[in-house]
């Protein structure tokens, strides 16, 4: 942020190419009188063309006064250079240097992991973060076998914690390097039925591919559903145009009838052309006789014929700007199936005569309150990157995916290039307030592949005296599962106590 103590419209100033300054001195001088005092906040985030506005700003007056913390330049990727705070010594030696180190956020335990850690960068300025909180509990670190187990451990443990601590979820933040992370998460959450919000990314549920499976998942257990009808008439192309759906509609209102049904009526045919009318048929005839199919066969296979028989993967190919980007959101499908048959699995645990209808209600479920979140974004766990947790605290913060090439991302260590990976940790790690959680996979599914991975060097170059290796185990599914029924049979007891 450039700010002033003089009211000035900045929103002209800060679109001033520097290159005007020097061509018009005189536009220069204007705004050296006009700004007498200058501040700038999180400098080290500022980049070359920042640095010479400021330059050119200030002159040779001594009115400048900056905030920064190079350990926390996280932003090389669009051009921050943390090294424009050791240009200040240089460029402005009549500045002072005020070291704020006392910290009000966090315990010491958390404070003193993420000084060990940033010792391993070097520095422009010296400092060590101090804390007169209490020393607070040791930084946990959970290993499981996979990334699907991952997240499920996460989610669990917080359902744990938040029964034994009567806490809010709102107290709650899972952190992680990629935002294709979320992705497991959010199933998991769905699953546990628990109110998460998304930031820095776009929501699972939100991706246009998913909404468009999931509204052929809504038309078979409702077929009188009309919105999930009028979004997959068309999707893919059925060579039904607007004015023949709005005739439609119209019939269906006129008649009382969900637009499905009134296609079934004979009288339909009548308003409209012969091409339209054959095309609404054939579409009827294959519903019925993919809805015929699912009473009788096995339901997770129909499904999956279903996303082939409609074409879906070339038509995400037609209408994608890529063929990478097409194969991406057909990953997003199969992951939806994939949760698809969880869901199943888990509903025929508590009620072995569970079928499709309750898996899909379950799905369909996460997707409405994840609507009604939007409006409501009060009391949820906090699902966001790194690079966007910056600035921001919650008492109890999980940070998943401590891995190889994943954090430190597999670029930064080919291009030997750690030092902004391990400012990005230490971001994620002053982040908590009270707890601090780290977690990583033994495998992880990456383009379609199930790699090995390693734990990050970033976990070796923490105390080993200030962590908590104690849960150090590889939890299976099953496990994980048998862990969530326990803890909702806990549930149940407390409310029968109550």
């Amino acid at each position: 942020a450039l700010l002033a103590y003089n009211a000035v419209d900045f929103d002209d100033l800060i679109n001033l190419p520097v290159f005007l300054f020097q061509q018009a001195p005189e536009r220069l001088q204007h705004w050296q009188q006009k700004l007498r005092y200058l501040l700038v906040d999180e400098y080290q985030d500022t980049n070359t063309s920042q640095y010479a506005l400021v330059k050119y700003l200030v002159g040779e007056r001594h009115g400048l006064t900056v905030v920064g913390d190079d350990d926390q330049s996280i932003y090389a990727w669009r051009g921050a250079k943390p090294e424009n705070l050791q240009l200040l010594q240089q460029d402005f030696p009549h500045l002072q240097l005020i070291k704020l180190e006392q910290n009000y956020r966090s315990t010491s335990t958390i404070l003193h992991a993420a000084n060990t850690l940033i010792a391993n960068n070097p520095h422009v300025f010296e400092k060590t973060l101090w804390s007169e909180l209490a020393e607070g509990e040791p930084i946990r670190v959970l290993k499981t076998v996979n990334d699907k187990a991952e997240s499920e451990r996460i989610i669990n443990d917080i359902i744990d914690h938040r029964l034994r601590h009567q806490s809010e979820y709102r107290d709650y933040a899972i952190l992680y390097r990629g935002n294709h992370q979320s992705r497991q998460l959010e199933m998991a959450l769905q699953q546990a039925d628990l109110p998460y919000k998304l930031s820095g990314g776009v929501s699972f549920f939100s991706r246009t591919e998913v909404k468009d499976i999931m509204a052929y998942l809504r038309i078979l257990i409702n077929p009188s559903d009309d919105n999930s009808f009028l979004r997959i008439i068309n999707t893919p192309r059925r060579k039904i145009g607007p004015s023949s759906l709005q005739q439609l509609a119209s019939f269906a209102q006129q008649q009382q009838l969900s637009m499905l049904d009134a296609i079934a009526d004979a009288r339909l045919s009548e308003q409209l052309n012969k091409a339209a009318a054959e095309a609404l048929q054939g579409f009827y005839r294959w519903l019925q006789q993919l809805l015929q199919q699912l009473e009788n066969g096995d339901t997770l296979q129909i499904i999956d014929e279903m996303v082939d028989d409609i074409g879906y993967e070339a038509w995400l190919h037609q209408h994608s700007p890529s063929a990478a980007a097409a194969e991406k959101r057909m990953q997003n499908v199969r992951f939806l199936l994939d949760n698809l048959r969880q869901a199943m699995k888990r509903e025929q645990q508590d009620d072995p005569e569970a079928g499709i209808k309750e898996a899909i209600n379950r799905l369909v479920l996460r997707d409405m309150l994840e609507q009604q979140a939007e409006d409501e974004e009060d009391n949820q766990i906090s699902l966001l990157t790194l690079h966007a947790s910056k600035g921001l605290e919650w008492p109890y913060v999980y940070i998943i995916g401590m891995e190889e090439e994943l954090l430190p991302h597999r670029s930064s260590i080919e291009n030997d290039d750690i030092e902004e990976e391990r400012r990005l940790a230490y971001v994620g790690i002053t982040r908590a307030r009270r707890q601090l959680c780290l977690s990583y996979a033994s495998k992880r599914k990456q383009f379609g592949e199930v790699i090995d991975t390693a734990h990050s060097r970033f976990l070796d170059e923490l105390p080993l005296e200030l962590l908590d290796w104690a849960e150090h185990t590889e939890y299976s599914e099953e496990e994980i599962v048998a862990q969530e029924r326990e803890h909702l049979d806990g549930l149940k007891r407390l409310f029968e106590d109550f």
